[in-house]
Formats: structure tokens, C-alpha cells, sequence
């Protein structure tokens, strides 16, 4: 991974949102998502955007209180640039931005990346009973 050409910021002026609408939309976890749903989330959430010679590759969201919680959640790296360490170094810097806020929990799900994510500490929940969820996972797609 050749780090001089990357970029990593949260400037959200950077954004492409056109092209994070259009992974999100096909993602197996967003499928469908509307455009401005998109925008919403980007509004209310810390996001990090990674560039790679001026052109966004990769993204990431975080919802949080900035005290006590966070939800790391829509992170991808582009078909055509996967494999090549971007994810690592995504999540490492959203990591890193998280780190002086001393959270005491942060969560995320995923349904294939669990390596990447152990590699930051992330284990599969302690007490997965304590936890409850309203999961409408094709809410976008049966809303009218």
C-alpha cells in the first residue's frame, strides 16, 4: 500500500456522496437505501472518507455521543481497490479519532469482516443476552 498517495479526512465537504449512495444502495446491509437517507446519516454521524488520488475509495460512519457510546457502521473500500490494506488503514484512523474520547463501549456488525476487525479489538459481545435490537433489515426496499 503505497500511503503517500492515500488520504484519510473527515472533512465531510469532501464527501462523494453520489458514490456512497451507490455502494450503500447495493450493500448487503443498506440495500436500497434512498439517496437522502444517505444524506441524513452523513449529517448526524462523524465520517471519514478515504481518497485515493483525489478520488473517494473508501468510507466510513460513526454515530456517537462523543461521551460514552459509538457505532461504527457503513465502512467499505470500493470493488476495484479491496485487498489492498485501504480497509486496514480506514479503520485504523477512525480508531485512532475515537481513542481520546475514552468511549466505554463500541459496537459495529458485520457479516464478513470479523478478522479486520478483531485486529482493533473488536470480540464478539461478552453478554449477548443483555443486548436487544429492532432489526427491519428491508426497510428500504418495503417502504412505500
Amino acid at each position: 500500500m503505497d500511503n503517500e498517495e492515500l488520504l484519510i479526512s473527515s472533512d465531510k465537504s469532501l464527501l462523494d456522496v453520489d458514490r456512497i449512495h451507490a455502494f450503500l444502495s447495493s450493500a448487503y446491509w443498506s440495500k436500497g437505501i434512498p439517496r437522502e437517507v444517505v444524506e441524513r446519516a452523513i449529517e448526524g454521524s462523524l465520517c471519514f472518507g478515504l481518497y485515493k488520488a483525489g478520488a473517494q475509495i473508501g468510507f466510513a460512519r460513526v454515530i456517537t455521543d462523543h461521551a460514552t457510546f459509538a457505532y461504527l457502521d457503513d465502512v467499505f473500500i470500493v470493488e476495484a481497490e479491496q485487498g489492498k490494506g485501504y480497509g486496514k488503514a480506514l479503520v485504523s484512523r477512525v480508531m485512532e479519532s475515537l481513542a481520546p474520547l475514552h468511549l466505554r463501549r463500541t459496537l459495529l456488525a458485520t457479516a464478513d469482516a470479523h478478522e479486520l476487525y478483531r485486529r482493533f479489538g473488536f470480540t464478539p459481545l461478552e453478554k449477548p443476552e443483555r443486548f436487544m435490537e429492532i432489526n427491519v433489515m428491508d426497510i428500504y426496499l418495503t417502504r412505500g
